[in-house]
């Protein structure tokens, strides 16, 4: 049976960054795109908290946020500032959600994504 990729590897393998504007138009949405969207979104913004991916991602991708969000801490990707705000979905009463950032980690895979696409783009 073959290994499973952890979320690091995934996103260091990916053929191409997906924007946020192609992933809204997939038809399939599973944790892996929205893992792609949250690596997106981190590394366009120093701090996030899931107040902020909900306003960017279709309906779809909410149910997959947590997952995605969990997934990349536990592979190192992002990590917790330390910080909360509150919750701006309605169901939740405000409670405190975890306010996040790339890693160092995740910022190196971010720009070995950006060097591959730049010289795919010069080939």
């Amino acid at each position: 049976m073959a290994r499973k990729l952890t979320p690091a590897e995934r996103l260091a393998n990916a053929e191409k960054d997906l924007l946020l504007e192609e992933i809204a138009d997939q038809s399939t949405w599973d944790q892996h795109i929205v893992e792609q969207a949250v690596f997106h979104f981190g590394q366009r913004h120093d701090e996030w908290s899931c107040n902020d991916l909900r306003d960017v991602l279709p309906e779809l991708g909410h149910g997959y946020l947590g997952a995605a969000i969990n997934s990349l801490r536990t592979a190192g990707i992002i990590a917790h500032t330390g910080r909360t705000v509150p919750s701006t979905q309605a169901n939740t009463h405000a409670h405190r959600i975890a306010v996040w950032e790339l890693t160092a980690k995740g910022r190196r895979i971010a720009a070995q994504r950006a060097a591959r696409a730049q010289e795919r783009r010069a080939a």
